[in-house]
């Protein structure tokens, strides 16, 4: 569902992916980890056609929707007019299917999306990313800044999109705990090149992947 090859990506003399080459089959859920600025958001935005390769190549099979860091909702408008901009591709704006997923958005659809607490507001971003029917989730730190009550909320339903509809995930995150409970396999990133890929168990296993999240250097 996800082919990146030779992927280059820039920010004017600043290269923040160099050379990535990665792939998540359909019906996976793969990780991405490393620590601050190794380019994770960066090959989510690209993903998401926000930003544009240098060089090298960016395929998808079926419509990617993204939870991107930091919620990044509208503050001022409702909770169900959060959720409506996020069917605008599709055409789809009635929220039932989100509700029924989320049913606490329901209760909040006439609040503004600023005066939510942290886990709403995430809550909000998964709704407004399923709005649009995808096909691939590409979630970028889906714990950030959330009680680990919220962050298992919000990981069940995960897991529970990609087992029961199939759902494709690419989850970025620094909670490599979190990562190797709900993936089988992840890639790492460091200063954005990819230095170890695998499986779950195996990577749990390596002092190197750890090292990743305390900011040092993997050797």
């Amino acid at each position: 569902m996800i082919d990146v090859k030779d992927l280059v990506v820039s920010y004017g003399t600043a290269t923040a992916l160099d050379h990535l080459t990665l792939t998540v089959g359909r019906g996976e859920m793969v990780a991405l980890l490393g620590p601050n600025g190794a380019g994770k958001s960066t090959l989510a935005n690209t993903l998401a056609g926000l930003l544009k390769p240098t060089s090298g190549t960016v395929r998808s099979d079926g419509r990617v929707a993204l939870i991107p860091e930091g919620r990044q909702l509208f503050p001022d408008l409702s909770v169900a007019d959060n959720l409506a901009l996020g069917g605008w591709r599709s055409g789809q704006r009635d929220p039932s299917l989100v509700y029924d997923l989320l049913p606490r958005l329901a209760e909040l659809a006439g609040r503004r999306a600023g005066v939510l607490s942290g886990g709403e507001q995430q809550m909000v971003a998964f709704g407004r990313a399923m709005m649009s029917r995808p096909d691939v989730l590409v979630v970028d730190e889906l714990s950030l800044g959330l009680a680990p009550t919220v962050t298992a909320d919000l990981a069940a339903h995960l897991t529970a999109l990609n087992s029961e509809q199939g759902l494709t995930v690419l989850l970025i995150e620094q909670n490599a705990r979190l990562a190797f409970e709900l993936c089988r396999r992840a890639y790492v990133l460091e200063s954005g090149r990819l230095v170890t890929e695998g499986e779950c168990a195996v990577l749990a296993d390596d002092p190197r992947v750890a090292s990743a999240y305390l900011g040092g250097a993997i050797t």
